[in-house]
């Protein structure tokens, strides 16, 4: 096909030739044509995968744009070295005849096609070497792997919803098939920074908001910004003394947080980073390795801007409301998120099953973007249902030439609350009230407030990168704090809105509030469009504000009164917000309608999330009948952090020995070092039985220490004195609520030299791992000492 191709292109550009000047026969042509199209496709197969991997400090959509210029430099030589000299073309007509033939290619062989799943999976198992589908009798069946499929910003309601139209047959067919479906709550901050940070690394605490202000650093922390990814990694590990959810043989996909996982694409907390550790780009080079998913994904691109323009148009014209502005870049991000980052994350995911790994989490944001601009319902958000369905399909498809079978958990961080914004209801936005409030001028042409889109921030890093410009969050932090110290921070996370006062560098209390700006609180308490207010008080510790006057302290507050129409929950979610250390100084959340489900965002979005209000706060969790129920009859799930127990109890069931084993030395970066496996004794490669222990202690401080002797009285080997101890060596608790589960014959002991910063994890599996800045017999280590009994670590690389 690539032959004649060449052929009809050579009788349509003037500038591209395979025949000598004084003319060939139709014979000798075609040689030369069948010649170019070997040489060419050998170079592809050769060359191609080396410039790609040269490339990978260059972003995806760079480097897609580059893939037409490689190919088509690929394609002169290949002509150059045609017998005789007889083929020759324009450096401009060879990136195009490469183009075409690529995309001739992928449709005709259906390898990669838009809508061909099929082949892009022949395709991609011919990439791994993969070509048959796993016998039932391959010894592999009694360890199962886990991918767990984060869809971004789908509700619980939503899914019923999508189920029901048959937008998600692949989702319907599964829920006949006995997958539970259960809604969960989320936290008050109903954003993908808390939910993913609680379920990946066990920990959101102090996380109030999708971004916020630091009194004690002068910080401006927003999750979906490298910097700050890090650091709320940092402090979780810390906090829990484990590197994450997907520290054994895990891979992290599309996502915020790594979970420990140290096969890593598109995740933020290591974006920033540079150097051999950093494979946040390895998912570029497993994507575009195969010159034709450039063609495929450019195609795709193409066609989601036009989408984008035709539906924000149609929008438009007929006055659709609630509606919210849609040009600019945004179709660019849009298209990022629902084309590029999807494919990416997907053949990733692919890329990791048919390697065998043990655990994948992969994140899909597309109808999150999606959502934010046109709303949680409606045709655009059906549409990406749609497509999210076939990723779906296309990877469970895939479990099945793997070479370990797998089960496909999937799972949301939140929903999204549909309504008009804050400004465009009330005519100003919540930096407006405040000030206005504060008896400061409000300027009458004020900047729009920024959106919380994880997509945007992605594609925006992604092109500082294609200009060399370092991610640098200076100037956008400057930006956004108040040029004099005196006046308020304002800042938005969806419905939920923060109010900082930076120059006092306590919490201020509602009384000293009061005393600096007497109708601040009575402002925004009253405002329709806020539902009620939290405030620290010197009389009552902190309280709850509403309208009518009503005031309610945070130790009294239920589910009825003031948060009654927020629904159960709420006043449990406040609460744990109020003893945040960086929680803000007055936090708002915006009104709710319990009728239409609306709520009034704070941002440019008329679908939104990251307060209290209807759909947002209950995402959903759909799991295989082969796992255990996530929660046991008539509980409820609450949580991003129960969630994470959840997952960690699927791991134990599927892997079972491989769960790590914790040694007692401080966290501060879950960045795994694999050192050579120690392997027991052959009768010991079985699971062993895991012992039950009581949950660990947690002193005030937050760290971790050693936890009281169990029925037995006494610490378990691995105990030392340090801010993170070892499990007690009793029995009895619930094993599912501590991530740290060892087997009594695969205990590791650590001994020796000061607490390192690093975790040093002794695994049942056999093999231990360390700290990323040396040995673990190091000063600044503890060695491991006895066996370590279980099958080799499996290390495949995509």
């Amino acid at each position: 096909m690539s032959t004649l191709t060449l052929l009809l292109l050579a009788g349509l550009l003037p500038a591209f030739q395979l025949q000598a000047p004084d003319g060939d026969s139709l014979t000798r042509t075609a040689i030369t044509a069948a010649w170019a199209a070997g040489a060419f496709g050998l170079l592809g197969a050769l060359v191609w995968p080396l410039l790609v991997r040269a490339l990978l400090l260059v972003p995806a959509l760079v480097l897609g744009l580059l893939g037409f210029f490689i190919n088509g430099s690929l394609l002169l030589v290949a002509l150059w070295v045609t017998p005789d000299g007889r083929g020759a073309a324009d450096p401009e007509t060879a990136v195009v005849v490469a183009a075409v033939m690529s995309a001739v290619a992928s449709a005709t062989s259906t390898a990669l096609a838009v809508r061909d799943d099929d082949a892009y999976r022949r395709r991609l198992y011919r990439l791994t070497g993969r070509t048959r589908a796993r016998a039932p009798g391959d010894p592999a069946d009694a360890a199962p792997g886990t991918v767990f499929l984060q869809l971004d910003g789908v509700g619980h309601r939503v899914l019923r919803d999508a189920v029901a139209d048959g937008l998600m047959p692949t989702v319907a067919t599964w829920l006949e098939a006995g997958h539970r479906l259960t809604p969960w709550r989320t936290d008050w901050s109903s954003q993908t920074g808390a939910s993913q940070l609680g379920i990946l690394h066990g920990s959101n605490e102090d996380v109030p908001a999708f971004r916020w202000y630091e009194k004690d650093t002068g910080r401006l922390m927003v999750s979906n910004r490298p910097a700050s990814a890090v650091e709320l990694q940092r402090r979780a590990v810390r906090r829990t003394g484990d590197g994450g959810l997907l520290t054994f043989d895990g891979a992290s996909r599309g996502n915020l947080f790594s979970g420990g996982a140290e096969q890593v694409a598109l995740v933020l907390s290591v974006a920033a980073r540079r150097g051999r550790r950093n494979r946040s780009r390895a998912g570029y080079f497993a994507y575009f390795s195969d010159p034709a998913n450039a063609v495929r994904t450019a195609g795709s691109f193409v066609t989601e801007y036009v989408r984008e323009v035709c539906q924000s148009t149609r929008a438009r014209l007929r006055r659709e409301t609630p509606r919210t502005p849609r040009g600019g870049t945004y179709p660019f991000v849009r298209a990022f998120a629902t084309v590029v980052e999807r494919d990416v994350v997907v053949a990733a995911v692919m890329g990791d099953m048919l390697a065998g790994r043990t655990a994948v989490y992969a994140d899909l944001v597309a109808y999150d973007e999606v959502a934010h601009h046109s709303g949680p319902h409606g045709r655009d958000t059906d549409q990406v249902l749609r497509r999210l369905d076939r990723a779906i399909a296309l990877i469970a498809d895939v479990a099945g030439h793997a070479p370990r079978p797998y089960r496909i958990v999937l799972l949301s961080d939140h929903g999204q609350s549909p309504g008009e914004t804050f400004e465009a209801v009330y005519g100003l936005t919540l930096k407006d009230l405040v000030r206005a409030g504060c008896g400061l001028p409000v300027p009458r042409r004020v900047r729009r407030t920024p959106s919380g889109s994880e997509a945007r921030d992605a594609a925006r890093d992604a092109l500082r990168s294609a200009l060399h410009r370092p991610l640098d969050e200076g100037d956008e932090t400057a930006r956004e704090l108040p040029a004099k110290p005196s006046e308020p921070v304002v800042l938005a996370s969806g419905n939920l809105g923060l109010v900082s006062f930076p120059d006092v560098p306590h919490r201020m209390t509602r009384e000293e509030i009061d005393r600096r700006h007497p109708a601040l609180l009575r402002t925004l308490a009253h405002h329709p469009g806020v539902g009620f207010v939290l405030v620290a008080s010197a009389e009552h510790g902190s309280v709850v504000l509403a309208g009518d006057g009503t005031e309610v302290p945070v130790a009294e507050l239920t589910d009825d009164g003031p948060l009654a129409v927020y629904g159960p929950g709420a006043a449990r979610a406040v609460r744990r917000t109020d003893g945040f250390p960086h929680v803000a100084d007055i936090m708002v959340n915006s009104m709710y309608d319990p009728e239409t489900g609306a709520v009034h965002a704070f941002e440019e979005q008329i679908g939104s999330h990251g307060g209290l209000g209807g759909e947002q706060s209950e995402p959903f969790l759909l799991s295989p009948p082969e796992l255990s129920p996530p929660v046991g009859e008539g509980e409820e799930l609450v949580g991003a952090e129960q969630i994470h127990r959840v997952l960690r109890r699927w791991l134990r069931e599927s892997s079972g020995p491989q769960v790590p084993v914790e040694l007692p030395v401080p966290v501060e970066f879950p960045v795994p070092v694999e050192l050579p496996e120690v392997t027991g004794p052959p009768e010991a490669a079985g699971p062993p039985p895991l012992p039950s222990r009581p949950e660990p202690h947690r002193p005030a401080d937050g760290r971790t220490g050693a936890p009281e002797g169990g029925p037995d009285g006494a610490p378990g080997d691995g105990a030392a004195d340090g801010p993170v101890g070892a499990p007690a060596g009793g029995s009895g608790g619930d094993p599912t609520d501590t991530p740290t589960d060892a087997p009594a014959d695969g205990a590791a002991r650590g001994s020796g030299g000061p607490p390192a910063d690093a975790t040093v994890r002794g695994y049942a599996d056999g093999t231990a791992r360390g700290p990323a800045d040396g040995p673990l017999d190091g000063p600044a280590g503890a060695p491991v000492a006895g066996p370590l009994h279980g099958p080799p670590v499996r290390d495949e690389k995509c």
